[in-house]
């Protein structure tokens, strides 16, 4: 994509600037989830720790044969859920030599694997994106003001899922949780009707993740014998049932059990467990994680996250 072009020591000037209205912070969000474990420098790294979950990419989404000029990053998207849109998180390949941009790009074009996924931007105005050490903040320069005004048609409560989705995907490229600053020449902005001006903080990771999401397999995967299936959640008592279907999500069940993710009730955690799928007939099936639901349907029913798989 093309992009204009940048200016980034205005941009480096202004986030330095900010730093003392980025200590002090400005009540948008919290900091109360776990702080990552940086990942190193060298491309080859794998994320092993994303905020503000923890879980590590498929085998397949990781750096396996990953040429020397990517880097695998998580993009957060939105997806439905009983309680309304929320984030839900695919590990990418990105070009090396700026992460942040590409994964941005991905947000605002709304380009994920699973066909179950959106974005809430209708455009990309952002021209550049930068992490300054010193002043502790992510930058990201916006061409113009076309984000300003809040499009016709987003609540009040899509765009700051909006601004979430970009903030939870920029601090867990950086592996960094610092505030996300928005700018039209090194000037602070409003998005979608939001003040900006103290930098936008990741918001508690229940008020805005999905309650389950499904890391391996990812989108389309072709899977044989037995494979490991892993993600995160928040399920009732930390279990998480996990069913196959065959053709579609809402097709009928083939197999069922569950896994038993590290917790539960304050944040998501990572789970795990070993599908065995040697007695199914080669074809398209789902495979869908849940949230365990004590309600019995009452409360809205389980969040759920599919994929579909290929059973050779």
């Amino acid at each position: 994509m093309t992009r204009p072009p940048r200016n980034r020591a205005a941009v480096l000037a202004a986030t330095t600037a900010l730093t003392a209205a980025l200590l002090a912070g400005c009540g948008n969000g919290n900091d109360e989830a776990q702080d990552p474990d940086p990942v190193g420098s060298s491309t080859s790294a794998t994320p092993t720790d994303v905020p503000p979950d923890t879980s590590t990419p498929s085998e397949s989404a990781s750096t396996t044969d990953q040429p020397a000029d990517t880097v695998t990053v998580p993009v957060y998207f939105v997806g439905e859920t009983p309680q309304g849109p929320k984030l839900y998180r695919e590990f990418r390949k990105v070009q090396a030599d700026n992460p942040l941009e590409e994964a941005a790009a991905l947000v605002t074009a709304g380009d994920a694997l699973d066909p179950d996924y959106r974005t809430l931007f209708t455009s990309n105005a952002i021209t550049s994106i930068d992490f300054s050490d010193g002043a502790g903040a992510i930058a990201v320069q916006l061409a113009d003001d076309s984000w300003g005004p809040r499009p016709a048609g987003m609540t009040k409560r899509d765009a700051k899922l909006a601004l979430q989705q970009l903030v939870y995907t920029l601090q867990g490229v950086q592996q960094s949780r610092v505030p996300v600053l928005f700018q039209v020449d090194a000037d602070p902005v409003t998005v979608f009707g939001i003040d900006t001006a103290g930098g936008i903080k990741a918001a508690a990771p229940l008020d805005v993740l999905a309650l389950v999401n499904v890391t391996a397999p990812e989108e389309g995967a072709t899977v044989s014998g037995t494979f490991k299936a892993s993600g995160v959640a928040s399920s009732f008592e930390a279990t998480v049932p996990w069913e196959i279907r065959q053709g579609d999500s809402l097709g009928q069940v083939v197999k069922k059990g569950f896994s038993t993710a590290e917790g539960w009730m304050d944040k998501l955690y990572p789970w795990e467990t070993e599908v065995d799928v040697s007695d199914l007939a080669p074809g398209t099936y789902s495979f869908v994680a849940m949230t365990d639901d004590p309600s019995g349907g009452e409360g809205g029913g389980p969040t759920e996250d599919s994929k579909t798989i290929t059973v050779e």
